[in-house]
């Protein structure tokens, strides 16, 4: 059995992610975080930090960027595996956490986005940019989504930089509509109600063009790729490691 302490656990993904942990048999809350106990649940609900007086051998992170690097500090330190569904951590604090990780003997897990469909969707990607160097992201969120360009954005724009074998052909433009430029791939963020989360990759090359895309219609999407990290962070090495696709 799995012991799991939620952090955010009366946000909206902190709230799905805890009825699908009360129905799965293997997994079982032993304590949320939250800054308010707005509600009463079968599990004890804690304020602060401080105030955690249980064991669990993962933390759950759904919070706000700060509160999430300084939530997985503290559970690496109190030994605890982590994995973070945070979106918003800079490079710099995910290495300054895995740091952490590795002096305390833990797993850090930050994964961009818990659909098994958006991480196959970056592996179509990078294996496209091998073929197509030009390439432009646009990704749609909800509204109350803090960050823009979201981690999967961000990530699936690495993966592209990373795989090509050329250099784009499209010239680098500072002109607004062409969004923000991550690693040579401009990326154009949505902040619209009604979404959840979704992403396209578009392709260019001379005659032809390719399209991959995805979409999550709700937040339950997310819960198989929750429950696998939650189940099989402890198999992964010592430190940080980021994305869904390293347990797949």
């Amino acid at each position: 059995m799995t012991q799991v302490l939620i952090a955010g656990v009366f946000g909206k993904m902190g709230q799905q992610v805890a009825a699908m942990m009360t129905a799965a048999k293997d997994l079982t809350i032993v304590g949320g975080l939250a800054p308010e106990a707005t509600a009463k649940r079968a599990f004890p609900v804690f304020t602060s930090l401080e105030e955690i007086n249980v064991q669990a051998d993962v933390w759950v992170d759904f919070t706000l960027p700060q509160a999430a690097a300084t939530n997985a500090e503290y559970a690496l330190t109190h030994g605890m595996n982590a994995v973070i569904g945070t979106s918003g951590l800079s490079e710099q604090t995910q290495a300054r956490l895995g740091e952490v990780a590795k002096a305390a003997g833990a797993r850090l897990l930050i994964v961009p986005n818990f659909a098994i469909s958006a991480v196959l969707m970056m592996q179509f990607a990078a294996k496209a940019a091998k073929y197509f160097p030009d390439a432009e992201i646009v990704e749609a969120h909800h509204s109350d989504k803090l960050d823009a360009p979201s981690g999967t954005a961000k990530a699936t724009a690495k993966v592209i930089a990373a795989a090509r074998t050329e250099k784009p052909l499209a010239p680098h433009q500072d002109a607004p509509a062409r969004g923000e430029w991550l690693d040579d791939v401009p990326v154009h963020a949505l902040r619209l109600p009604g979404y959840v989360a979704q992403e396209e990759v578009l392709f260019g090359a001379a005659g032809e063009s390719l399209t991959i895309k995805q979409v999550s219609f709700d937040r339950s999407s997310f819960m198989a790729g929750v429950a696998l990290a939650v189940r099989q962070v402890h198999t992964l090495p010592v430190g940080l490691t980021v994305g869904l696709d390293a347990l797949l």
